[in-house]
């Protein structure tokens, strides 16, 4: 409660009061969930440049969207049945038309915790047979563990790993609705598990997390070499427009391609001669000049890690 004083004072403590809570209110809101069109019939939403916390439900990751004749095909699923739930609902606002598959780019956790949300609609879920192995292993339930600790209430004991219904081993056709879509094995790169879709028609090309745009990409324990060697592959398509699996949609997909496949380049070169000389890593990392990629989004929670994570990878393929 306000102490007695003028009126006058008094209103401009409770304006100044209501200022604060919804400043502090935004700050902890959802981000929004906005579908946005890369060409007729396709769109995406734009995961925000942060890690997975509370406060943005793990909305983390892009994922899209195919409005075909008969039904709606997802392209990867989000990082929380909230998230998920939330998609469906700008999807209905868009079309009545039931969502009929969900095609994943890669198992990991920004991308497959809402499946469950589209698998409860009737959709049938496609998927790389490489990543049957990652939601049997050890490291996929102790990250769902630590998920529900991290991101509840968004992430809970509901919350649960589903399978593909389809498990695909090599390059893919599928026709949908009168849509035709490409799904193309890009792995192991990113994941063992990473596939490219490709729609040849409107020459529209889904990454997944082959390619981040305008932010540090997550390296993790990937095969640096073939992804590099992936991204060449991906070049070759006639593609007008990507969708990366971070970032804003891109017009200028040489270009944009190059960003993740130059960093790439660049994280191998800098670890190569310090990993063949067991120069030790902390020295390599220090004398590496960074400053090229300093400015992206997450550079300093992910960069250190990757080279890290490269140095040893090179250590490997030295022996």
């Amino acid at each position: 409660m306000f102490p007695c004083r003028p009126t006058a004072v008094r209103a401009k403590a409770l304006l100044m009061c209501a200022a604060l809570w919804l400043s502090a209110s935004a700050a902890f809101a959802a981000p929004e969930i906005r579908p946005l069109p890369v060409a007729p019939d396709i769109y995406y939403v734009q995961g925000i440049p942060a890690l997975g916390s509370k406060e943005n439900q793990n909305f983390i990751s892009n994922a899209g969207f195919v409005v075909t004749r008969d039904s709606v095909v997802m392209i990867d699923a989000l990082g929380s049945p909230a998230v998920a739930e939330r998609m469906v609902q700008e999807i209905r606002k868009l079309t009545p038309k039931p969502i009929s598959h969900v095609i994943l780019t890669h198992y990991h956790a920004d991308h497959i915790y809402g499946l469950q949300v589209f698998k409860a609609l009737g959709a049938q879920i496609v998927a790389h047979a490489r990543g049957k192995s990652y939601l049997t292993s050890d490291t996929a339930r102790l990250r769902l563990e630590a998920s529900r600790q991290e991101l509840a209430p968004w992430i809970d004991e509901r919350t649960r790993l589903v399978p593909a219904d389809v498990w695909i081993d090599g390059r893919t056709e599928l026709t949908i609705g009168g849509t035709r879509f490409v799904i193309q094995p890009a792995g192991p790169a990113h994941t063992p598990e990473d596939l490219a879709i490709f729609l040849p028609q409107q020459k529209v090309l889904f990454t997944g997390d082959i390619v981040f745009r305008n932010r540090t990409p997550y390296v993790g324990s990937a095969d640096s070499r073939h992804w590099i060697a992936s991204l060449d592959a991906l070049l070759a398509l006639d593609a007008r427009t990507i969708v990366p699996g971070h970032g804003p949609a891109s017009d200028d997909p040489a270009q944009d391609l190059r960003q993740t496949r130059d960093y790439l380049v660049f994280l191998r070169g800098a670890m190569q001669k310090a990993a063949t000389e067991m120069t030790p890593f902390d020295e390599a990392y220090a004398a590496t000049d960074w400053s090229r990629f300093e400015a992206w989004p997450l550079f300093k929670v992910a960069n250190r890690m990757n080279a890290y994570n490269t140095y040893l990878l090179l250590e490997q393929e030295a022996r």
